[in-house]
């Protein structure tokens, strides 16, 4: 027979189930997620501007990769600390106070914008009001920006303004401390050991939303231009499919800022301790159970311990669970799926951005509406399967196994598939497999005075990219009727075959396989939503596999060992893959800027040969 509830500790449980909804697991799993949501919605929306960024401060992809991943500094350099205190604070309080320095970094990385004078192109570019061009000047030099009107202030403005960036990520990485860990082990230590997977497979489908509203974010306020509270509308002459277009990316980090903030507050009212979840079910499968044996608090055999002896025995807790074959290769083969995971959302707008010439607010918008929701199903997916089925530690390996083998396979033809690089022509870079007549060109517009800093595309009808219509040899610009807007520019001798009538319009002429674009957003979709269904099963690996005690503390293991190997690194490495691949680096007052010009196809195989090069890494692991 069934042990008799005691009937105080009975109408206790009820009363904070039903009248308190602070003292109900299930109401926690709600907040938490939307608190996950809202970290997740600040660290990934720097990523969906990643491009927007660099061409604004003129930054490398290698520079933007480490400052992306900056906020892993942070982290790491606090989990011993947190780990330590996760037995002994109150700890939805803890992870309050981490929002909040959260909401406060939006804001920090913000000020960039109000800092710095309006967005100044390379050069000038045609307005109808001035007529102040880069058209080719037989009799004197091209009106256009040059290196005379750059000083040190212009110089030095953008590069220190990119502390913010990494003061911002530093303390958003600080705040992010305590959320996960702490979350992920309240919710195990209080719901039902059945409900546990659900739970955690519920709060991590809410949680990957926070990338899909990020990456719309990004696509919303991208389509505005970057000083739209500085600069009238009519006087702008980009659009957004000009490559010198920049987005209000500051406007996102204002909106993010106010969301995890809101959703920081009900965090302080949840107390440090719950009443353990009913689970009727698993009263039956185990008769004889106390429904409130397990509500009592887990033991906390290191709360005695001084910071100084914990941080001592921190090496011998670590060593002793890194002993245990289930828990490393589990962690090392989440590192590697990170480690992925890592390069896709930092720079797969970028690429295909920059591979099927979409605008950057196009490639946010698949990311967004695409990627993100497919990993959401995945790991919804997962969660259930495992429910479901009630799986073993031994089938859950099997599981991830057989799923990251498939992902390989699927992934494997998307190396193939992409677009070619576009023809252009620029100083020092003749177009590919049309030597001779870069050199004609060159001649042509020598007489020109073209400056080395221009940069206007356009788009000739003979299929070649020149990186002005000065070097076009164009002399002439027509603009739509009463609009200060450019048609097209007339007269440019340099154009083969053009004569002095050729013509071009203004813009890029892109890579001409935009056909290809959904096929490849399809294979990576379904290549992602399968590799998403082993996120909970390999967290319930971990988290099964350890002592109860060390449950917490191995948590923070983890998430340390992900951050130093996987999220810390890999950005700026896969950014010093991207830069490997530049054929032309944008000039500025002297100094390097972001990359004009990548070799597409050696940027798909080296991107996409270290996405599976990790993939198939995770498999072995498993």
């Amino acid at each position: 027979m069934a042990a008799t509830i005691p009937k105080k500790c009975a109408d206790q449980g009820r009363k904070a189930f039903f009248k308190n909804p602070f003292s109900s697991i299930k109401f926690f799993v709600c907040c938490h997620g939307l608190l996950q949501f809202s970290q997740l919605l600040v660290s990934n929306y720097l990523k969906s501007s990643i491009s927007t960024i660099e061409k604004r401060f003129g930054l490398s992809s290698q520079m933007s990769g480490f400052m992306a991943s900056f906020n892993e500094v942070g982290n790491v350099s606090l989990i011993v600390f947190v780990s330590y205190f996760g037995s002994r604070i109150h700890r939805p309080r803890a992870i309050g106070c981490g929002a909040l320095l959260i909401c406060t970094a939006g804001f920090i990385m913000s000020l960039p914008h109000f800092i710095l004078g309006p967005y100044e192109y390379d050069q000038s570019i045609p307005s109808m009001y001035n007529n102040l061009t880069d058209i080719c000047q037989l009799n004197g030099t091209s009106k256009v920006m040059n290196n005379s009107r750059c000083s040190n202030q212009s110089v030095k403005g953008p590069t220190h303004s990119i502390y913010f960036f990494f003061i911002g990520q530093f303390l958003l990485g600080v705040g992010g401390v305590p959320i996960q860990p702490f979350g992920i082990s309240y919710i195990d230590d209080f719901a039902a050991k059945r409900n546990s997977p659900l739970y955690l497979g519920i709060l991590y489908a809410v949680a990957i939303m926070g990338p899909g509203a990020a990456f719309l974010l990004g696509s919303a306020m991208l389509r505005y231009y970057v000083d739209i509270d500085k600069i009238p509308a009519a006087d702008v002459v980009l659009t957004p499919k000009d490559p010198r277009w920049v987005g209000a990316w500051w406007m996102g980090f204002l909106v993010v800022a106010g969301v995890v903030g809101l959703s920081a507050l009900p965090h302080f009212f949840f107390p440090r301790e719950m009443q353990k979840e009913e689970a009727e079910k698993e009263t039956e499968d185990k008769p004889g159970t106390d429904l409130f044996s397990e509500c009592k608090p887990s033991p906390k055999t290191y709360q005695h311990l001084s910071l100084i002896g914990f941080i001592k025995l921190f090496p011998k807790v670590l060593v002793k669970n890194l002993k245990n074959p289930v828990c490393l290769l589990v962690i090392l083969a989440q590192v590697n799926l990170c480690a992925m995971v890592a390069g896709i959302m930092t720079f797969m707008a970028k690429y295909l951005e920059r591979q099927f010439s979409i605008t950057v607010s196009m490639a946010n918008l698949i990311m967004g509406t695409v990627y993100i929701p497919g990993v959401m199903m995945g790991i919804i997916v997962g969660g259930a399967i495992m429910k479901r089925f009630r799986m073993s530690l031994k089938q859950c390996g099997t599981m991830c196994v057989t799923v990251m083998s498939l992902c390989i396979a699927i992934h494997l033809p998307i190396i193939f598939l992409g677009c070619p690089t576009q023809t252009f022509f620029a100083p020092g870079h003749l177009p590919v497999g049309s030597e001779e007549v870069g050199q004609n060109i060159s001649k042509c517009n020598s007489k020109c005075h073209c400056p080395d800093t221009a940069y206007n595309p356009i788009c000739g009808y003979d299929g070649i990219e020149y990186i002005s219509p000065c070097y076009a040899g164009c002399e002439d610009v027509s603009f739509a009727f009463g609009e200060n807007k450019v048609l097209n520019y007339t007269k440019c001798s340099c154009i083969p075959g053009a004569g002095r009538e050729g013509s071009a319009q203004p813009g890029t002429c892109g890579s001409g396989c935009s056909h290809l674009l959904w096929l490849f957003v399809g294979l990576s979709c379904i290549s992602a939503l399968i590799a998403s269904t082993i996120h909970t099963p390999s967290f319930i690996l971990i988290l099964r596999s350890v002592e109860q005690e060390h449950k917490s503390l191995v948590v923070g293991i983890q998430f340390m060992l992900l951050r130093c190997l996987a999220w810390l690194p890999c950005p700026t490495l896969y950014g010093r893959v991207i830069d490997s691949t530049c054929l032309l680096w944008g000039r500025k007052c002297n100094n390097n800027a972001s990359c004009r010009y990548y070799d597409n196809t050696l940027f798909r195989q080296r991107y996409n040969f270290s996405l599976s090069i990790n993939n198939q890494y995770a498999c072995f692991c498993q």
